[in-house]
């Protein structure tokens, strides 16, 4: 039996309809939805933590979060990206107990308003060669986020760095 990842046994545990989608293995997220060819209803979860309680931020994958907009909505003071032991502590698979009702695990959820717009959103299933495929209208139900716009284009500042004029 293949092994499944824990957004896809949140997602059954909690009796939300979603489909696995089987994808080729690809290096980076951005890989990924060129492979699926779906960019825009692609999302990535970043974790940061607001005020020392962790929310994860949802977000189209060729999008950067804007740090200022995800602290206003989140209503904090403080934001910092998550630390790896962080991230372990939070999402450990040695903690079979953790139900998807449970809310002491789940930290806050913020998704950006254009992954809202769409009928459905994916996500990599953490297993090579799978995705999880989701109606908005269920993910919404289920997880009950915070819908607000955070995300912004990618701005490649490489330019600000010539090392001479001669380029």
């Amino acid at each position: 039996m293949q092994a499944r990842s824990p957004i896809h046994e949140l997602l059954r545990d909690a009796h939300v309809a979603h489909a696995v989608v089987p994808h080729h293995a690809a290096v980076t997220a951005q890989d990924e939805t060129a492979d699926t060819h779906t960019v825009r209803n692609w999302a990535k979860v970043v974790t940061y933590f607001v005020d020392d309680e962790p929310v994860e931020a949802v977000l189209p994958t060729p999008m950067t979060v804007n740090l200022d907009r995800l602290l206003g909505l989140a209503r904090g003071r403080d934001i910092r990206p998550a630390r790896t032991e962080e991230l372990r502590r939070l999402f450990s698979e040695s903690e079979p107990q953790r139900t998807a009702s449970d809310s002491r695990y789940r930290p806050s959820v913020i998704v950006d308003v254009a992954l809202a717009a769409e009928d459905e959103i994916l996500f990599d299933g953490n297993v090579p060669q799978e995705a999880i495929r989701i109606r908005w209208a269920d993910f919404a139900a289920s997880v009950r986020p915070i819908v607000g716009k955070f995300a912004e284009p990618h701005v490649d500042r490489v330019g600000g760095f010539r090392l001479s004029y001669r380029e």
